[in-house]
This record gives C-alpha cells, sequence and structure tokens, in this order.
C-alpha cells in the first residue's frame, strides 16, 4: 500500500473526479438513404464521474493505476423523427499515456454501454432510417486526447473521439452510427480525505486534490505463458429483408484457441472457428450448408480480470457469401480462474455487422 502524511504525500487520499464535455463533429456513413440528414453533423454532451485508485493492487499493476468509472452521454445527431434523440449510458477505463507530473497529460479512454431513445427503422413512418433497426444499440467510444491541469483542482479537457451505435445485426437495418470530431470541456478532481482533514473552505491545511501516480509497474510475467482456451456463443440476428418484421434467426460461434502471453498484459492467439448461421436457410436449404469452418489470429490487451480482443480470419470452407475475411473486436471478463464470460461483434465482407456474440469460454489446459 502506498502511504503518507496528510498535506505532505500526493499519493495519500480518496482521489475522485467528475468532468464535463461538450463533442462535435461530422458522420462517417456507409448506407445510402441518410445522406440529406446527416450534413450538418452532430453535436453531444459527456459527463463522467471517475474513481481514482491509489493503492498497489492487481488492477494498479496492470494498468499503471488508470481511472475508472461510469458516464452518461446524450446527442444530437440530425433530424430526431428520422434518428431520435440519442442516449447513453456506459462505463469507461481512462488510460493515463504521460507522467503524472507533467503540466499537460496525454490520455486514451475507451468507453462501453448502452445507447437507447433511438428512433428505428420504419417501412411506414420511418423509410429512411437505414442506420439503426432498433430503440437500443451498443454504444462504443473512444477518446485520445489530453488534460492541461489549470488550478489545483481543474483541468482543462481536450481530443478527439470517435462514436459508434449498433446493434451488430440483431435487428435490421444496421448500417451504424459512426460519428468523428473534436471534443473539449474541464474535469473537476477533489481528495475526499479533505474533509477528514479540515472540512474549514478557508483553511491552509490541505490534501493534494490529484492523485500522483508512480512510475509505470514493469509488465511482469504471467503464471503460465500458453493455455488453450475452448469458447462458445450465441446470438440472434435478422435478415435485410426481413427489417421491421418480428422473424429472427439463430447464430452460434464455436471457437478452439490457442494463446501464448508475453507477459501479464500482451498476447497472440490462433485458432480454428465453427459457425452456424440459420438466416441462410433462405439459400441454403440443407440444415449442414450452414455451417461454415474458419481459423482466425489475433492480439490480446489483458489487464486487471478483463482483455481486449481484437481477431482477424478468414474461411476455410466455402463462406456462403460473407466475404473473404472477418474481424472479431471483443472484451473478455476473466469470473474464474478457468472460465470467463465474453461480448464481441463478428463481422462480414470486412467491417459489416455479421453478428454479436454473448459466450462463455473455459481455459482447461496452461503450461
Amino acid at each position: 500500500m502506498i502511504t503518507g502524511v496528510y498535506g505532505q504525500d500526493k499519493t495519500e487520499g480518496n482521489f475522485k473526479s467528475i468532468s464535463v464535455k461538450g463533442l462535435s463533429g461530422a458522420h462517417i456513413y456507409s448506407g445510402m438513404t441518410l445522406n440529406d440528414k446527416i450534413s450538418y453533423g452532430y453535436s453531444a454532451f459527456d459527463i463522467r464521474f471517475a474513481w481514482q485508485p491509489s493503492e498497489d493492487n492487481l488492477w494498479t499493476l496492470d494498468t499503471g493505476f488508470s481511472s475508472y468509472g461510469v458516464g452518461f452521454y446524450t446527442a444530437s445527431v440530425g433530424d430526431p423523427q428520422v434518428f431520435g434523440n440519442p442516449t447513453a449510458v456506459f462505463g469507461f477505463v481512462n488510460f493515463f499515456l504521460s507522467k503524472s507530473h507533467r503540466r499537460n497529460v496525454l490520455e486514451i479512454s475507451p468507453a462501453l454501454g448502452i445507447a437507447y431513445h433511438l428512433q428505428p427503422y420504419d417501412p411506414e413512418t420511418n423509410p429512411t432510417q437505414d442506420a439503426i433497426g432498433a430503440r437500443m444499440a451498443v454504444y462504443f467510444n473512444v477518446d485520445f486526447g489530453g488534460a492541461y491541469k489549470l488550478t489545483r483542482e481543474l483541468d482543462i479537457l481536450y481530443g478527439i473521439n470517435f462514436t459508434h451505435y449498433s446493434n451488430g445485426r440483431s435487428f435490421t437495418p444496421n448500417y451504424g452510427l459512426n460519428l468523428f470530431g473534436l471534443n473539449a470541456g474541464m474535469r473537476y478532481n477533489v481528495n475526499l480525505r479533505q474533509r477528514m482533514l479540515d472540512p474549514n473552505p478557508y483553511t491552509t491545511n490541505v490534501v493534494p486534490a490529484r492523485f500522483e501516480r508512480p512510475l509505470a509497474a514493469v509488465n511482469k510475467k504471467n503464471d503460465f505463458s500458453n493455455s488453450i482456451d475452448l469458447y462458445g456463443a450465441i446470438s440472434t440476428i435478422q435478415n435485410d429483408e426481413d427489417a421491421g418484421t418480428d422473424l429472427r434467426y439463430g447464430a452460434f460461434s464455436v471457437v478452439a484457441d490457442y494463446r501464448h502471453y508475453f507477459n501479464r498484459k500482451h498476447g497472440v492467439t490462433a485458432g480454428l472457428d465453427l459457425f452456424f448461421d440459420n438466416s441462410l436457410a433462405k439459400d441454403y436449404s440443407n440444415t449442414a450448408d450452414r455451417y461454415i469452418l474458419a481459423a482466425h489470429v489475433g492480439y490480446d490487451y489483458m489487464f486487471w480480470k478483463l482483455a481486449i480482443r481484437g481477431q482477424v480470419g478468414t474461411y476455410i470452407s466455402d463462406d456462403r457469401g460473407k466475404g473473404g475475411f472477418f474481424f472479431r473486436p471483443a472484451l473478455q471478463y476473466n469470473f474464474a480462474k478457468n472460465f470467463y464470460a465474453q461480448f464481441g461483434l463478428k463481422t462480414r465482407a470486412g467491417f459489416a455487422a455479421d453478428w454479436l456474440e454473448f459466450g462463455l469460454g473455459w481455459r482447461p489446459f496452461k503450461w
């Protein structure tokens, strides 16, 4: 544990922060019917509450004392009769890229949550909406920027950001909303130990408002260097011609992975995939023809009990019209020693959504 004396040690305290940002930019749109609706870009508001850990533990060892928290987002992305009023709640991690003693600190913050208040496609009332097919979607945002320490408590925030809403072909149409732009705002830092020490608002007996992070920890070796992982996931999907109806199809993925761990943070994978896609029934009446065999390679960034995964694969059997390769971005959570849950997106024909994967994995062999 990192210890100190009130008012002297910059690591002692109960550190929190709240930030507000405005965002603005343009759409990255791949559909066909909304170009006139998105020509004015978008504007958004983002508020985040963060916890700053200050004790030595598995999280701080792996992330270099990164902060984490929850946030709220609301945006105007175009005509509300077409798009609705996108709103999201999310969790995020703030990875610091610069040493904490610097006046200006670079940061990268991925966020994942649920977007709602969306206006979906409807063949009668909203026929041009080909970006979103449901009232709710997965919300993903990544922000890269900086925090300039203006005063003892206040940071000026600035950066670039990318935001994506998608339901992964759970409902169609699903070109998705992709937003890219700039942001600016403020962050207020507070040490809750101040009230315990001296709550007088005029006192000069103060504790630091910010946590001064120590030097980044070394990427220590894992307890094992290799593993075999078995993973299974299910999904529900809809074909484009079924948009606006209740007709749905089941799909599943079965994956066998070899993973090599360079250390606690970085690893690479290679494996085989067996997919079953029942939405192919309209073109393949024989059930056996709806199975597809594939292979993939990937990279894992691991910290605490989480792993951010990126995989690219190609089909060994006939691709059934899905294109030459696919991607699988995913988030993995290790809830037990040899078991994990994983949420990801399997794509088709490059970056188009094929289905969302909700699955469980088992790690039977480690060495």
